[in-house]
């Protein structure tokens, strides 16, 4: 299951034409046999399985489902279905390719889908709202793929696609939150605050804060931050800190970069607040910390 390495491969699955070069939505009950063979895939997928309609597999392992499941696919990643011929597939697929992320919102934002990157052994539930909603958002994508393209048709497509997942990562945080665990939440906020770090959002959204990250599991700040102290035993704006200091020993040692620039790199509107908190923390001026590891 899941195509190629074109939008137009992945098309000839469903028999409909190619209207976008790095964009396509295909209904799964009109896919050809073969497209649930597993196959290479470098693209990014949303899939909605709204039958029971065979096993499911991703990457080799088995993947648990019902009907009104979703799950996902970043490029390397594949899937297949070892079809029940009593039941007809049904569902949707968004396909879209790593272009269509550059140099745009979508793109600067996608660090906050990271349930991409989560290895689950099964796919996350949907309610009967939660269906409807998503499935409105296959069909808002699908739709703006008929209109006759023009200037805006890139970035309608990208509000859509961002918009199908935003509520995904909703409801995944939903479904997460309510069985969140010492280990995933540790796992969970590491890899969020990296990204964030990481990407040059700090840079221009400024540091990530503990009203941030609650934000981003769907909780309050205060529940967020009675939830970090109880199960990961530290403040919630302390764990933030250490990662920001992580990532500034990253900087220091494995770049050139001046002091200054880190600082603004990770959010610091002044480059002695970065100082002093590095120093707070390490017992060293960022200078000290490089010449030591120089």
């Amino acid at each position: 299951m899941i195509q190629e390495s074109r939008i137009d491969q992945f098309n000839a699955f469903f028999r409909q034409p190619t209207l976008h070069p790095t964009v396509s939505v295909g209904e799964l009950s009109r896919a050809r046999e073969d497209f649930f063979d597993e196959r290479g895939n470098d693209m990014y997928c949303v899939i909605l399985m709204d039958s029971e309609f065979g096993r499911l597999s991703k990457c080799g392992k088995p993947l648990g489902y019902r009907e009104g499941s979703i799950f996902t696919l970043k490029p390397g990643e594949s899937a297949s279905v070892a079809l029940s011929y009593s039941v007809k597939p049904r569902g949707w697929i968004l396909a879209f390719r790593q272009e269509l992320l550059e140099k745009s919102g979508l793109g600067r934002d996608f660090y906050m889908f990271d349930f991409f990157n989560h290895d689950v052994e099964s796919a996350f539930n949907l309610s009967a709202r939660e269906r409807g909603i998503i499935i409105n958002c296959y069909e808002n994508i699908f739709s703006e793929l008929q209109e006759q393209r023009d200037y805006l048709t890139n970035h309608m497509l990208r509000l859509a696609i961002g918009q199908l997942l935003s509520y995904c990562k909703r409801f995944f945080e939903r479904q997460y939150s309510e069985k969140v665990s010492n280990r995933s939440l540790a796992s969970a906020l590491d890899s969020m605050l990296e990204n964030y770090l990481s990407s040059g959002s700090a840079a221009q959204q400024g540091q990530p804060t503990v009203s941030w990250c609650a934000a981003q599991f769907n909780l309050t700040p205060n529940y967020f931050g009675s939830l970090v102290r109880r199960e990961l035993h530290i403040p919630a704006h302390e764990y933030i800190q250490g990662k920001i200091i992580d990532a500034a020993k990253n900087l220091l040692t494995s770049t050139r970069m001046p002091v200054g620039e880190i600082a603004e790199e990770l959010g610091f509107s002044y480059a002695n607040h970065f100082t002093r908190l590095f120093k707070a923390k390490t017992g060293l001026s960022p200078q000290q910390f490089r010449k030591t590891r120089a």
